[in-house]
């Protein structure tokens, strides 16, 4: 009687699709980022976890990492001296913050406040709270204490602060640590040779005078690439036309050929 061969089912064989263990699926790279606000790809415009502040001028918003004034860090302004348009630069994220419902903090400005101009620019100045700490009562104290305090406060939507000239750096690594608990933009502005240090703050601008109502920016320090070339802000106008004339006709000082934007190692190469 002859035998019949009955083959094994498929699932026997080695090497079947049954029996290959189902392909790993690949693990989800994360953006940098999310593992960390301070990480972020060297060819790129870093991105906030936190939502940036938007600072209403567009060309500056697109150069920004996030897409405006970033929150819980120091955004470093270096002045050719104070009234080149600062305030002007500044105004559409305060003038947000307040009406957010939140207080905007000024830390020792450097001469008397317009109200009037302020309020042009869309400020709500009996919101606006202003802190002289130089002056003859607290002599002798920490003028960087009150800023300091405010920023690990919580309570404070926005704070620009014209600090002391020649600061040393372990004060501005201090005053970075305490913007860490600042949900909102921090400003502070110095004076434009602090651009031959290092700085803690992750955002350092250099602002000069471009014309009438016109302000040169450069960004010498972001989380990204470089801008070799400077940003031309148009800026609202608050002077009376005669004076606005006038101005036009003082020439412009150029920037001095030193001025070096902060190199940059593309690690994605």
């Amino acid at each position: 009687m002859s035998s019949v061969l009955i083959p094994p089912p498929v699932a026997a064989f080695a090497g079947s699709a049954a029996s290959r263990p189902a392909p790993a699926s690949r693990p989800r790279v994360e953006a940098p980022e999310i593992l960390h606000p301070a990480l972020w790809r060297g060819h790129q415009l870093g991105r906030h976890v936190d939502q940036a502040v938007p600072s209403g001028f567009a060309e500056l918003d697109a150069q920004l990492p996030g897409g405006g004034w970033p929150r819980r860090v120091l955004s470093e302004l270096l002045l050719q001296h104070p009234g080149v348009g600062e305030i002007r630069l500044l105004s559409v994220a305060l003038a947000a913050v307040q009406q957010a419902g939140r207080l905007v903090m000024m830390f020792d400005p450097p001469h008397a406040l317009s109200g009037w101009a302020l309020s042009q620019l869309g400020l709500d100045v009996g919101q606006l709270l202003i802190v002289n700490t130089r002056c003859k009562v607290v002599a002798g104290s920490d003028s960087l204490w009150a800023l300091e305090q405010a920023l690990k406060s919580g309570h404070v939507g926005a704070v620009v602060a014209w600090l002391p000239p020649r600061l040393r750096a372990e004060r501005l690594r201090r005053l970075q640590l305490a913007a860490q608990a600042h949900d909102g933009p921090a400003f502070v502005l110095r004076e434009m040779a602090a651009q031959q240090r290092p700085t803690a703050a992750p955002l350092r601008l250099a602002l000069r005078a471009g014309g009438a109502d016109t302000l040169q920016v450069r960004l010498l320090k972001r989380r990204g690439p470089p801008l070799d070339t400077p940003l031309r802000i148009a800026l609202l106008p608050v002077l009376p036309p005669a004076a606005r004339s006038r101005a036009k006709a003082v020439p412009i000082e150029p920037a001095p050929a030193e001025l070096q934007a902060a190199t940059f190692i593309n690690l994605a190469a």
